[in-house]
């Protein structure tokens, strides 16, 4: 049975119903409400919902997003909705059809620029717009004052707001369109949380196998196994993955599709089977698969490394389910920046206080040299160790515990949803710190 996806909706008590339209082109969604009628109800809506069940993402407004980020749960998909053009372009036309004219108009939350470019498409006076950009340490009495003073000064006769407090205080007063994002705004936030949480979802769940076989003779090819076996287990890009005997001449390996993504530099080439060659003194060749199942990835795998088995030197092939084959990927090319073996006494001693193992240390090491000090998100440090994005939010906290990371600000990945925050690796000064690495 298909997992339900879970979409959580903050929204004021009158635009409910606007919500439940826009929702209803989602099938395998299940919608879990936070209804608010005064501002200082949602946060305690919010708390509760997350309290009393799992959600996948979460959609809600600037104003209710600015209450509440702190609860936000670090790995749950956020969409922030705010009004667009086309919203204050239709509250325009809506001021004409009642006979109001086009400014002068005083505006709030929208940004400024959406104001500019609406007016310069319409071709309207800037100089008879008032805009006031969301700021969540604006009051609604703030907001309104705003408004008040710009129609006491310019003689306009209208506002558009999309806070439904400043609709409710000026609306005895003055004529208050709404500039709400309209269905078609919401409508479309709607499908690309659900997207981004799927892609979500197959990303966390895309493993691949790789299968490396001995296909030289040798005297002793369990021994040649054997080492074959350790080399891969002393690979620092292999420590999180799962190695184990295949048969007497193979060695599966299991782990994230990222992970082998790195080791192979993006499916170009594998070093890792010269050095195979190298201190084995056998040949090596290695197959990859993607699939939507282990059992599916080792398939892919076998027949791919069949494949790599017919050409005449080292090398790698990749078959994923979608029918894509990749190779061959030459033995040559970029050798490790790390090894096991280079891991050293401080490292592995900083490693045992912090609590990971040398190998991914290392790992960490070498991605802090490889960025030069420009700072990483949690989700871009999972994909470059080929770990998933919750291990890597774990990672964080961990090494942040220990002062292995320095928090950098945030970045805006997605438009509509919540900055991402970022941080600098801090491993290379700890180890400078430790005695006998300086």
């Amino acid at each position: 049975m298909p997992v339900v996806m879970v979409i959580g909706l903050v929204v004021h008590a009158s635009h409910r119903d606007l919500f439940a339209d826009a929702a209803r082109t989602l099938t395998g969604v299940t919608i879990e409400w936070v209804v608010y009628e005064q501002e200082s109800e949602i946060r305690d809506g919010v708390r509760a919902l997350l309290d009393r069940r799992h959600v996948d993402g979460l959609l809600l407004g600037s104003v209710p997003y600015a209450r509440c980020r702190d609860l936000l749960p670090a790995d749950l998909q956020v969409t922030v909705t705010r009004p667009a053009g086309l919203d204050l372009a239709l509250s325009w036309c809506r001021a004409l059809a009642r006979g109001l004219p086009a400014t002068p108009v005083s505006i709030d939350t929208f940004t400024q620029e959406t104001v500019d470019e609406v007016a310069y498409a319409l071709g309207l006076n800037r100089a008879d717009i008032a805009c006031l950009p969301f700021d969540p340490d604006q009051s609604v009495t703030d907001i309104v004052a705003f408004h008040r003073e710009f129609l006491t000064r310019s003689g306009g006769s209208y506002v558009i707001s999309v806070r439904t407090g400043v609709m409710a205080e000026l609306g005895a007063e003055t004529a208050v369109l709404s500039g709400l994002p309209g269905i078609a705004t919401l409508r479309a936030d709607l499908h690309d949380l659900a997207l981004r949480i799927q892609s979500k979802r197959a990303s966390e769940l895309r493993f691949a196998a790789g299968v490396f076989l001995i296909v030289s003779h040798s005297p002793d090819l369990d021994r040649a196994r054997v080492g074959l076996m350790n080399m891969l287990l002393n690979t620092p890009e292999f420590a999180d993955a799962w190695i184990e005997d295949r048969d007497r001449r193979g060695v599966v390996v299991f782990a994230h599709r990222a992970l082998f993504e790195t080791v192979t530099h993006n499916w170009v080439g594998l070093p890792v089977l010269t050095q195979a060659h190298e201190s084995l003194g056998v040949r090596v060749v290695a197959g990859f698969g993607v699939g939507a199942s282990a059992r599916t990835c080792v398939a892919l795998a076998e027949r791919a490394a069949a494949r790599a088995e017919q050409d005449g030197s080292p090398g790698a092939y990749l078959i994923e389910d979608s029918g894509v084959m990749i190779g061959p990927m030459g033995a040559a090319g970029s050798s490790l920046a790390f090894t096991y073996r280079e891991h050293g006494p401080a490292l592995e001693d900083l490693a045992r206080e912090v609590g990971l193992s040398p190998a991914t240390l290392s790992r960490l090491s070498a991605l802090e040299r490889s960025l030069n000090g420009t700072a990483i998100s949690p989700g871009d440090l999972a994909s470059s160790l080929g770990i998933t994005d919750p291990s890597g939010r774990r990672l964080i906290r961990k090494l942040s515990e220990h002062g292995l990371v320095t928090p950098e600000g945030s970045a805006q990945v997605n438009r509509k949803g919540r900055p991402t925050r970022l941080y600098r690796l801090e491993i290379g000064n700890a180890r400078n710190a430790v005695p006998g690495e300086r």
